[in-house]
């Protein structure tokens, strides 16, 4: 069985919103261009000075993300 792993980006201070939203719009681009098969995405607000932006990857693709997109920290993904 594959896991399912969520990359993620912390962003604090008072613009955490705005930035997490912002790097999530190159996340989805990145995965547009380079074809990945990866369709969950998204920001948590987490408090008024952080917010997160991540993405769902598999065991395949966690490496090349990894190395390519630099996250923060990854947690298993449980649906």
């Amino acid at each position: 069985m594959e896991r399912n792993i969520k990359l993620i980006w912390d962003f604090r201070g008072p613009a955490s919103a705005k930035t997490a939203e912002h790097h999530l719009i190159h996340l989805k681009e990145y995965i547009q261009s380079e074809k990945l098969p990866l369709t969950i995405t998204g920001i948590e607000i987490q408090g008024e000075m952080l917010a997160i932006a991540y993405v769902v990857v598999t065991d395949e693709h966690l490496i090349p993300l990894r190395d390519a997109l630099k996250p923060h920290r990854a947690t298993l993904y449980e649906e």
